[in-house]
């Protein structure tokens, strides 16, 4: 008999802000059985998790991550938009988040792959997090993407890695069964709870 599996979304991200080590220990407190997280690279390409297109939660709505280096977000607040009197957090690297996760909880990582990215940055941010979760023998962890042809390429660049992919609104019962003919190496679909029916079940 299958199980269904509760991951934290971002963390606690209700109790701390999304993404932050606070989010992420306060989400072990519950009967959970992973943690999401969103990687995206910093400008001097440092994997790194952030979920949003913008900076508009610490001041700055018209830049990316991309558009600071590492070091300039470590001494930026991640937390402080959650609250005011939370302590202070700089932006967690995608090492630190496996380093310290990895044998407490599963964990799903999305690649967040953007438009306005080149290609060889798209892929250089796979291949950081398929190189810092190494070798695994069972889905304790997977990555996703709404971006298919970066799914395509991990699983060209690491074959049998547990890949998700992302379904957004709009998207049917017809595309998740035509996405899953075509790619039959998907070791499954991310679904927005909308579209979760009976028969998409």
């Amino acid at each position: 008999m299958k199980k269904t599996l509760i991951f934290a979304h971002r963390g606690a991200n209700r109790e701390a802000a999304e993404n932050t080590r606070s989010a992420f220990e306060r989400a072990l407190h519950y009967a959970i059985d992973g943690m999401e997280t969103d990687v995206q690279l910093s400008r001097d390409e440092v994997a790194v998790l952030w979920h949003d297109r913008f900076l508009g939660k610490l001041g700055h709505p018209a830049r990316h991550i991309d558009d600071f280096d590492y070091s300039e977000l470590r001494a930026m607040n991640f937390a402080g938009h959650f609250s005011a009197s939370a302590p202070a957090e700089g932006i967690m690297s995608l090492q630190e988040f496996i380093h310290a996760y990895r044998t407490r909880c599963r964990l799903l990582l999305e690649i967040k792959n953007r438009d306005w990215e080149q290609r060889a940055r798209q892929e250089n941010k796979v291949r950081q997090t398929l190189d810092m979760v190494g070798a695994i023998s069972n889905a304790d962890i997977m990555a996703s993407s709404f971006n298919l042809d970066s799914l395509i390429y991990a699983n060209q660049y690491r074959p049998g890695f547990p890949l998700v992919y992302n379904l957004e609104e709009e998207q049917t019962l017809a595309d998740a069964r035509q996405v899953l003919a075509a790619y039959p190496f998907l070791h499954g679909l991310c679904l927005p709870i909308a579209t979760l029916d009976e028969a998409m079940t």
